[in-house]
């Protein structure tokens, strides 16, 4: 993912600061060239006027121009410029026409007054031309330096260099946007991947433990039957309380015992068929529960459900064995006056959890390592089947069954099944 960033970065960069700076170039050009030309127009223009000026002067000198006169007893009437002119005491002015300033225009003190000569000076049209070279000088910020013209020069650079920063500045966030759902989403990837690797390994060895279970349930089966048989027509023919009597009965229980493991085996061995439906998930907690309240009366239950509709996809036999044997165990191992916690949640990625905590004392962390494995039992004429059975039927809906940190004190179990939203 580092590598695609810094790739995208390198693609944009490498697409981009070529034509920025390309295109700073041209900018710079083009102020030079501004610069240059202002300065050209400056010196023609001056050289125009001087020219103009001196032939003014010569066409005033020679008469050639025709003369304008203001009185001076008629000051009142006089344009500002005229009496402006009187007013500084100058002996002579030449000034610029107003407007474009096309015509160049000589005042000289005469007696009594003042003498005004006009040249034209045709298409050529000075005052605009002073306009545009002191607009073209402050762009360039002449009128303050050369320090100022190169402040105006970074300021261009910095103009140009903003919708590049900018676009940097979004292409970054959106790549780090974009490697952050993409890293959730390939973590979120690897996690399920991991999952079902581990399911299907719990699978394969359950397979192997299945096909042990049903060789041996059947060699077992075919043995205890007969001998069942006899001992249970030994004690039928034995009277009273005899030794004989009472030893039939003691081998004939123990065979029993044995045949219902055998069965157990034999369950564990056997696959059933799975059909996936919509279930209620709070509806069959609370119907286990109020199932084991009888068996279990003096163990205190508090159910904790999910206030949204519990929906998830299971196979409804499988389920309420699940639940039932995580009910049976918790209250075992809870005891009388203990406690059982059970509730429903929403779990990551759509799931929805089931939990099961009890009081008990815990679970050691041999029996943690081991917990869900076949033929391991850590409490009193346990088979060691429940839980491997539990987890196999969550496993074929679909789900898993992880141990949590108990919330009373004493283990817990997670149920995740697949939700459903009606």
């Amino acid at each position: 993912m580092i590598r695609l960033r810094n790739r995208l970065l390198a693609i944009f960069l490498g697409a981009t600061v070529v034509p920025l700076a390309l295109t700073l170039w041209v900018a710079n050009s083009l102020l030079d060239r501004i610069d240059h030309m202002s300065l050209s127009l400056e010196r023609t223009a001056r050289q125009l006027y001087q020219r103009e000026r001196d032939a003014l002067r010569a066409d005033a000198g020679s008469r050639r121009a025709e003369a304008t006169r203001f009185d001076a007893a008629a000051q009142t009437a006089w344009p500002s410029a005229v009496r402006d002119f009187w007013e500084s005491g100058q002996a002579e002015q030449i000034t610029l026409a107003e407007g474009e300033g096309g015509s160049l225009i000589l005042m000289r003190r005469a007696k009594n007054g003042v003498e005004s000569f006009q040249r034209e000076l045709g298409a050529v049209k000075l005052g605009t031309i002073r306009r545009e070279y002191t607009g073209a000088r402050k762009l360039l910020g002449d009128a303050a330096g050369p320090e100022a013209s190169s402040g105006f020069r970074y300021t261009v650079l910095f103009l140009a260099a903003i919708p590049w920063l900018a676009s940097l500045a979004i292409l970054v966030y959106a790549i780090q946007r974009t490697s952050r759902v993409t890293m959730d989403a390939y973590h979120s990837m690897a996690g399920e991947l991991q999952r079902s690797r581990e399911k299907l390994l719990y699978l394969a060895r359950l397979e192997s433990w299945q096909a042990l279970a049903r060789k041996t349930a059947h060699e077992v089966k075919n043995s205890l039957t007969p001998i069942r048989l006899m001992m249970e027509e030994l004690a039928a023919r034995q009277s009273g309380a005899s030794f004989e009597q009472q030893a039939s009965q003691i081998v004939v229980d123990e065979v029993n015992s044995l045949e219902r493991r055998v069965r157990a085996f034999s369950e564990f061995s056997a696959e059933p068929p799975v059909e996936l439906k919509v279930l209620d998930a709070n509806s069959l907690l609370e119907e286990r529960i109020a199932f084991l309240r009888a068996a279990h009366p003096d163990v205190g239950y508090q159910i904790r459900l999910d206030a949204r509709p519990a929906k998830v996809m299971a196979d409804e036999d499988l389920l309420k064995a699940v639940i039932t044997n995580l009910l049976e165990n918790a209250a075992q191992a809870a005891g009388p006056a203990g406690h059982v916690l059970a509730s429903t949640a929403p779990g990551a990625d759509g799931r929805l959890s089931i939990e099961v905590h009890d009081s008990g004392p815990g679970l050691s962390e041999q029996a943690q390592a081991t917990l869900f494995e076949p033929t391991i039992s850590f409490k009193k004429g346990g088979m060691g089947l429940g839980l491997s059975i539990a987890r196999k039927s969550a496993v074929l809906c679909g789900g898993d069954i992880e141990l949590v940190k108990g919330e009373l004190g004493g283990a817990g179990f997670r149920v995740l099944l697949a939700g459903h939203s009606s």
